[in-house]
């Protein structure tokens, strides 16, 4: 089976989530499974000044509504960049801080259609186009109308969605850069209360849908967790899919891990116990006392990871006797309210804007318990590391926290972490003073570090699920809806 991956982000490329993560890993498993894979990307300005690409000499002449743009097809390996510098060659991906690029619909119109012409120009002949997220949403879509030829008579889609929270909504005004005809632009196409919805396009003209945990594809068919599109995916139940994400296991390993200060095991910790010191000094964090867990926050700083309630919460948190470290950046406010908890608590409560690669394995070696107080988490890929690492994780029960996170039960002395449900500052804390308790108490704490150490999140069995709904997609590939 011949599979091309199209995403706007993949390691170790380029990174702002855990989209990159699950592309990159994908396409390192499928070569290692001998399966035919590549793997088609925007070249943005920081993959060009990172990796020496190959200009492979082919170019690409797409329309964008009335204007007609040129791109350059690059490639490392298996993986192929579309190049345009009018859309790609800026410091960010999506946008800045303070919002989006007012030409995203451009840019992922273009690319869209640059991976099918790509496609062409380099004989690629794929017999599944894996989609992710609303920046491919059009693919599906071309194939089944403006792209219906000879060239991918064969070729099925699947679209992964990673968040239903993102979903590319324009203004009416762009949707003819799409091409597309006048007709698909109704509530069973891709108007969404009068909008563009480049992910309702994947959505609706993709053969197979799938998603990231087995709860989060329940969720999404409810108006709570929907987003407004949960009747379309009612419509389309039976071709949806939850498969769970998986880590990197060679790159998040705490025995070989190349950033951390000392290596461990779940049968020696003692190399924990030194990473722990070493993340307290780098922070310039007060030791605390015996019973001061050091507790961590990675990832985007915005409401749908629980940043509110956090910092609803995080004076408590600091006047129980917990050390915290935070590694992230997203929202500006938030990102200026982090920053002030951390002057105000200097000694008690370190954060840094950004993302830091290796500190973030600083972070999880060194950290007792791992915060992901999330409004809604469609997988998380944060847990997963963590328990590696054996750092605790307290969560609310949502999406993938549930399905991968078992809530500690003191009487039978099991469990993996500890969840809350409602989401409030109050039952983070409630939550958080739970684990605090348990972690009082060096032996039952052992017991579910080294339980949590011990879980299989390895990419393989995602990966294998994943070959078997592109079968799926190949055999019942949807017939073409409406006009071109």
């Amino acid at each position: 089976m011949k599979v091309l991956l199209a995403a706007s982000e993949a390691m170790p490329y380029v990174k702002t989530g855990g989209l990159a993560d699950v592309s990159g890993a994908l396409l390192q498993e499928y070569r290692e499974l001998n399966t035919e894979v590549c793997l088609m990307l925007p070249l943005y300005k920081i993959v060009r000044e990172r990796f020496d690409l190959k200009d492979t000499g082919l170019r690409v002449r797409i329309p964008v509504g009335a204007k007609w743009f040129e791109g350059r097809i690059f490639s490392h390996g298996s993986a192929f960049f579309v190049g345009c510098n009018e859309f790609f060659h800026r410091d960010d991906l999506y946008g800045t801080p303070e919002g989006d690029y007012p030409d995203n619909a451009e840019r992922f119109t273009f690319f869209c259609r640059a991976v099918l012409e790509g496609c062409k120009l380099l004989g690629l002949q794929p017999d599944v186009i894996h989609c992710n997220d609303w920046q491919t949403g059009l693919i599906p879509l071309y194939l089944k109308t403006v792209y219906h030829t000879d060239f991918f008579r064969n070729t099925a889609t699947l679209m992964t969605i990673h968040n239903l929270g993102y979903q590319g909504l324009f203004d009416v005004s762009c949707f003819p850069l799409t091409g597309l005809s006048r007709d698909w632009f109704n509530p069973e196409g891709v108007e969404f209360y009068g909008k563009v919805n480049f992910l309702k396009a994947g959505l609706i003209a993709s053969d197979i849908i799938t998603t990231v945990s087995d709860t989060y594809a329940k969720e999404i068919l409810t108006a709570e967790h929907g987003f407004g599109l949960d009747g379309v995916l009612r419509k389309r139940s039976s071709d949806l899919y939850g498969v769970i994400n998986g880590i990197d296991s060679e790159e998040w390993n705490p025995k070989k891990d190349p950033f951390i200060p000392a290596r461990y095991d779940s049968s020696d910790l003692l190399g924990k116990a030194a990473c722990r010191k070493h993340l307290i000094g780098e922070c310039s964090l007060n030791a605390g006392g015996k019973n001061a867990p050091l507790v961590s926050l990675v990832g985007r700083l915005s409401s749908q990871k629980g940043i509110d309630i956090f910092l609803e919460a995080a004076e408590e948190i600091v006047s129980m006797g917990a050390r915290l470290v935070i590694l992230g950046k997203g929202d500006e406010h938030y990102q200026d309210l982090v920053h002030g908890l951390g002057e105000r608590h200097k000694g008690r409560l370190f954060v840094k804007i950004g993302y830091d690669d290796s500190f973030a394995h600083r972070i999880y070696a060194g950290s007792d318990i791992f915060l992901m107080p999330s409004l809604y988490e469609p997988c998380g890929l944060g847990q997963l590391i963590a328990m590696r690492y054996g750092a605790v994780p307290v969560a609310r029960k949502t999406g993938g926290l549930a399905d991968t996170i078992s809530d500690y039960e003191p009487l039978r002395g099991q469990g993996t972490g500890f969840l809350f449900h409602e989401y409030k500052a109050s039952s983070l804390t409630e939550c958080l003073k739970r684990a605090f308790c348990v972690y009082s108490d060096t032996k039952k704490w052992k017991k579910i570090i080294t339980s949590d150490m011990g879980m299989d999140f390895s990419w393989r069995a995602s990966a294998m699920k994943y070959l078997t709904l592109y079968k799926k997609a190949s055999e019942g590939k949807q017939p073409v809806r409406g006009k071109a």
